[in-house]
């Protein structure tokens, strides 16, 4: 099963192929969609919807699996930023028929670390150990799409971390 995992930002959005299997499985790429910091919301948003679009294209995945909404009470905006990202994101999925597994961050956490209240640090060191990676996943936004990726493998038991 390929599986294509979307940390959504509106700033930096990560993003991670990965092919689920019997064993470890494997990546296949990760990395991070970037929109210009002085770009208007609308041109933001039209950099992602292309690049996702181009991503479902090239690795063409079984599932998308993208981290659910969350809202601190004390930042709100930040959530509804988010949500335009990740509506775009959706959007783009159901467009292409493919497959939507949305998963809360401390599923996620939980699912890789076995602590759902993780640290961006040990979800990126438990990354590089489950996948014998030569350095630390970085930025964050790679590590948190492909902990996604993980966690959604995990929970159609393609894979047993």
């Amino acid at each position: 099963m390929r599986i294509l995992g979307i940390d959504p930002g509106l700033q930096v959005c990560g993003y991670a192929c990965f092919d689920a299997g019997l064993d470890a499985g494997n990546l296949v790429e990760a990395g991070v969609i970037r929109t210009d910091r002085d770009s208007a919301l609308e041109e933001k948003l039209n950099r992602i919807a292309e690049d996702i679009d181009s991503l479902l294209k090239n690795f063409k995945p079984d599932v998308v699996a993208v981290e659910q909404l969350y809202s601190h009470y004390a930042h709100p905006r930040t959530a509804i930023l988010m949500g335009h990202a990740r509506g775009v994101i959706l959007q783009k999925c159901a467009e292409a028929a493919i497959e939507v597994r949305s998963f809360s961050a401390t599923r996620i956490k939980k699912s890789i670390t076995g602590n759902g209240r993780a640290s961006k640090e040990q979800v990126q060191r438990t990354i590089q150990t489950i996948l014998s990676l030569p350095r630390l996943p970085e930025p964050s936004d790679v590590a948190d799409a492909i902990a996604a990726a993980l966690c959604c493998a995990n929970s159609t038991k393609s894979l047993v971390i």
